[in-house]
C-alpha cells in the first residue's frame, strides 16, 4: 500500500473509531494492540501494519452500521 493510501486509511479509521463507544474501542485494542491495552486508540491505529488496515476498516464500518441499526430500532 502506498503511503498516501495508508495515511488516508489511518485517518478514516481514527474518525470512525471516535464514533464508537469505549467498549468497541477496547475490542479494537485487543485485536490490534493486545500487548498494550492502555495505548491511545489513535496510537494503536498509527502502529498498525498496513496489511491490517483494510480488514480493520471493514470491521469498524460494520460496527458503526450495527450501532446505527440499534439506535433506529432495527437489527
Amino acid at each position: 500500500m502506498n503511503t498516501e493510501l495508508s495515511n488516508f486509511a489511518r485517518e478514516k479509521l481514527k474518525e470512525q473509531l471516535a464514533l464508537l463507544p469505549e467498549s468497541n474501542q477496547m475490542i479494537f485494542k485487543r485485536m490490534y494492540s493486545h500487548e498494550d491495552l492502555n495505548k491511545n486508540i489513535d496510537d494503536v491505529v498509527d502502529d498498525m501494519d498496513d496489511s491490517q488496515l483494510d480488514w480493520a476498516m471493514k470491521q469498524v464500518y460494520a460496527s458503526i452500521l450495527k450501532m446505527k441499526g440499534k439506535k433506529e430500532g432495527t437489527k
